[in-house]
């Protein structure tokens, strides 16, 4: 990947904590005196997106764990390739660390010049957790359940408006999907994140999309948009009434968006355990465990926060989105 560059931050937000780290958990080697300075996590999406509610969650506890302080700086761009990109230069230290969601093990199918390879320039640390996904449409659109949907869209396919959150984001995969277990292709009004995108399926500006639950479970719990399906095997504790996919008639559309924590490549492997440790201590924490109930999630077990887990996850994501992508001619520039 060329000469790593270290990384100017401009912090968007500043996670302090007070617990003072010990040399027993420091490990050895470049993990002894590990961390003398801020570490940053970069969000590759817009402040107050799903990916950084969930990093904001376990930041604190993790600095807490950690004895030092936590930076979380959103990096915007290209469906997360700029932020990815930048944290595949910065030096292999442990000050600097990605949170990028089911995007890294998609963007080598949709990104023909990526500039990186997350599989070869990235440590992974562990994953973090698994939101669902939900079938949402604006007020008043006619369909009433998501086998009305399927028919209604496949009898208006020059009408009807997709939405999602720009090339490469989990609103436009699951959007893939949709299109793919229906057997329709449908006008997509992509957006530059899901902010906007969620703003205008409440306004009526377009007809449906697909978005996490960290983002929708609020506006479906106060009726702003009509909930049709979540897209796991089992239906979501913050949201009861709705189905899921299988209970609604379509089984294809299975996705959930897994977020995961990475080093540069090179990053010492004493460096990284001590990261894996406190995101591990971080979604055992009562709070952190609370607030993600709340977005319709769950902290992945104990044994999924480690990096052998999250690279096979990794590996295995990247081989299967690359069949769907490439099934369904898509590209990003």
């Amino acid at each position: 990947m060329g000469t790593r560059r270290p990384r100017m931050i401009a912090a968007l937000a500043v996670v302090s904590l007070a617990a003072a780290c010990s040399q027993g958990d420091g490990g050895d080697g470049g993990g002894a005196g590990y961390p003398e300075q801020n570490i940053t996590i970069v969000v590759p999406f817009s402040a107050g997106g799903p990916t950084d509610t969930v990093t904001r969650m376990i930041a604190d506890p993790m600095a807490k764990e950690l004895g030092g302080k936590i930076v979380v700086q959103n990096v915007e761009g290209a469906g997360g390739t700029v932020a990815a990109g930048e944290v595949a230069q910065a030096e292999p230290d442990g000050y600097t660390v990605l949170m990028h969601h089911i995007g890294m093990a998609t963007a080598p199918a949709l990104y023909k010049d990526l500039g990186y390879q997350p599989l070869e320039d990235f440590a992974t640390i562990g994953l973090v957790t698994e939101v669902p996904m939900t079938v949402v449409a604006r007020p008043g659109f006619p369909p009433a359940t998501l086998a009305d949907l399927t028919t209604y869209v496949k009898a208006n396919q020059d009408k009807v408006t997709l939405a999602n959150a720009g090339r490469g984001a989990a609103s436009h995969l699951c959007g893939l999907l949709f299109q793919s277990a229906a057997g329709v292709k449908l006008q997509e009004v992509p957006y530059q994140g899901t902010g906007p995108a969620l703003t205008d399926l409440v306004g009526g500006q377009v007809d449906f999309m697909c978005d996490q639950t960290t983002n929708t479970s609020g506006q479906i719990t106060a009726g702003k948009v009509k909930a049709y399906a979540v897209t796991t095997p089992e239906r979501v504790g913050s949201l009861p009434d709705v189905p899921t996919t299988t209970e609604a008639g379509m089984p294809q559309l299975q996705v959930s968006v897994w977020h995961g924590l990475y080093a540069p490549a090179g990053t010492p492997p004493e460096i990284v355990q001590r990261l894996s440790g406190a995101l591990q201590k971080a979604l055992a924490d009562q709070a952190v465990i609370d607030q993600m109930a709340e977005l319709g999630t769950a902290p992945v077990a104990a044994g999924d926060a480690t990096p052998d887990a999250h690279r096979a996850q990794l590996e295995e994501q990247t081989q299967t989105w690359a069949k769907v992508i490439a099934d369904a001619g898509v590209q990003a520039s």
